[in-house]
């Protein structure tokens, strides 16, 4: 795995995304041991290309016998440009967007309909519902016809809730996310806790902005929050730098992110029997402006706990208290104390 990737020119973003997934110790298990092909979807638009031409770069990557000291990612190029057309060409792109079409397009080839089928269900009795009832209610759904192993590691369930200032109503929802994209707070000495509490912090909504309350049957001020209700096996975030027209400005704000158990119960929608510690074993970096901008990755060897430096083609390890810099841009932690469910 310690093995560097050749720049087909400006592909260090999907360079330094791909050096962070050959690190997901399960992921890469699932694919190295094959078993990833008895769960092609014959329903996919890509018929399996994308995950085999992904498994085949994998495979190559992880060959205890390889005497290359990097390889093209030439042909899996070639396969995820034909699912995400975006990509074709030598242009620079954004790694968080690319590693969202990538997992979409492994989730599309591996897609099939969970065993778990709930019974489908009025919106009154929906309405009727307690909230642990509800978001049980909605993840059996989503899983019920948007399921896949891919899924099963980076999917969690976020938890909002509208609460009506007129008459105090509340309004319960949930929905899946493969990632927490968080605003960066604009103080002097900013950790990834409060970048956290930014995004769950609850707002106002009023004026254009206002919901219609489903008990008072109008339009009326309420207050909105967030919390995460279900953790995945594989936590991805992503810090929202770029802003602007086409994402012309850049922050390069240091964040302080802890490398060992990152503690999120702070955050979770419900006291969870489930683990919400987590551990960072991958981080892709964004050096530069928006302009002359280039990826790199900090990876931890899933076999020897050793974190490595990926540019491209160079490979060279480095200790833990390097990894943490002001180009830190998505990050990747695995929960802790669970065992492997692929």
């Amino acid at each position: 795995g310690v093995v560097g990737l050749k720049n087909l020119g400006n592909t260090c973003f999907m360079n330094s995304i791909l050096q962070c997934l050959s690190n997901t110790k399960a992921l890469t298990s699932f694919v190295l041991d094959n078993s990833y092909s008895r769960f092609i979807s014959g329903k996919s638009s890509m018929h399996g290309k994308l995950m085999e031409a992904y498994a085949s770069l994998m495979r190559s990557m992880w060959k205890s016998d390889t005497k290359e000291t990097a390889l093209s990612p030439a042909t899996f190029k070639s396969q995820i440009q034909r699912f995400a057309p975006r990509f074709v060409g030598y242009s620079q792109q954004d790694a968080q967007e690319f590693l969202r079409f990538l997992l979409a397009g492994l989730h599309e080839d591996l897609l099939h309909n969970s065993r778990e089928k709930p019974k489908i269900i009025s919106t009154e009795e929906y309405d009727e519902l307690q909230p642990e009832d509800k978001a049980v209610y909605c993840w059996k759904l989503y899983k019920s016809t948007d399921d896949s192993k891919v899924a099963e590691l980076f999917v969690g369930q976020l938890k909002s809730t509208l609460e009506c200032t007129v008459c105090k109503n509340q309004s319960v929802t949930f929905d899946p996310f493969w990632d927490l994209s968080l605003p960066i707070p604009k103080i002097s000495t900013i950790t990834l806790l409060d970048c956290l509490k930014l995004f769950t912090r609850e707002e106002t909504l009023s004026g254009d902005n206002m919901p219609t309350c489903s008990k008072c049957k109008t339009k009326t001020v309420c207050t909105k929050k967030l919390s995460v209700q279900k953790f995945p096996q594989i936590l991805v975030i992503h810090f929202k730098r770029f802003s602007g027209i086409h994402y012309r400005t850049k922050l390069n704000t240091l964040i302080d992110f802890p490398i060992d158990k990152l503690d999120l119960l702070n955050f979770a929608g419900t006291t969870s029997t489930i683990s919400c510690k987590y551990n960072l074993y991958a981080i892709s970096n964004h050096s530069g402006s928006t302009v002359g901008g280039h990826y790199t990755a900090y990876c931890k060897s899933p076999h020897t706990q050793t974190w490595y430096m990926f540019n491209d083609t160079r490979v060279q390890p480095v200790s833990s208290n390097e990894v943490k810099s002001s180009q830190a841009y998505v990050l990747f932690y695995e929960q802790q104390l669970t065992q492997s469910i692929l």
